[in-house]
This record gives structure tokens, sequence and C-alpha cells, in this order.
């Protein structure tokens, strides 16, 4: 028996989600047009001007598969994976912890609590109980 989701349960997914997704989708668009300071950024963090456009194409992706209800659990999995590169610039920078290093963890919990909260097969996969 499969147990529905109450309608405030879906809404605060979709905020969630939603908003890890336009955070994301605003990130990569801006890499892709390279405004100066964007430019100006990136090269503060040790990347190339070149490096830009990658990173854009590599989060656009990566948001698209998570935006995507086929491959969100998919997309879930490699935005991890590229939050954990923002994580490992700023450390290596030695950021500020709570503003700067923890901002893409903060973004990986809207990703995984908007997916927790709609997808009853991430909810069976992450429970302690059996």
């Amino acid at each position: 028996m499969t147990r529905t989701n109450s309608k405030g349960q879906q809404w605060t997914a979709r905020v969630m989600s939603g908003i890890a997704i336009l955070f994301m989708l605003l990130d990569s668009i801006m890499k892709l047009f390279k405004p100066a300071f964007v430019v100006d950024s990136a090269a503060s963090l040790g990347f190339q001007e070149h490096h830009i456009y990658l990173m854009g194409i590599l989060g656009l992706l990566s948001t698209i598969l998570y935006a995507l209800p086929r491959t969100t659990i998919l997309g879930a999995v490699v935005l991890t994976g590229y939050f954990g590169g923002v994580i490992a610039t700023q450390v290596r920078l030695d950021a500020p912890l709570f503003s700067t290093i923890l901002f893409p963890v903060y973004l990986a919990v809207l990703v995984w609590g908007g997916l927790w909260l709609r997808n009853e097969q991430v909810r069976k996969f992450f429970s302690l109980q059996k």
C-alpha cells in the first residue's frame, strides 16, 4: 500500500525543489552568458574564463535532470556532486563557513528534502526502519 502525500507536503516539496532549481538555473545561465562580474568572481576562485562555460553547462544539465520527473533522482545525485566541487573550492580558499562554504549544503538540503517529501521510493531508501 502506498501512502499519498498531503497537499501541504506536496506544496512544501515543490517550493523546496523550486527554490533550488531557480537558483541553479540563474547560476548556470549567468555562467553561460559570462557577464563581467561572473568572470571576475570565477577568477577570484582560481578559474580561468574558459572554465566558466563548462561549469555553466554542467550545472544546467544537472538542474534539468533534477527538474524532469523521470530523471529527478539522477539529477539530485549529480547536483550533489556539483555541490561537492563548490564546497571543495570554497574550503581551498578558506571562505567563511556558514555564509559561503555551507551554502551548497543548504541547496542540497532543498534538493534532497524536496525529493524526499514528494517521492516515496526515496523515503523508503533512506528510511531507518525496516
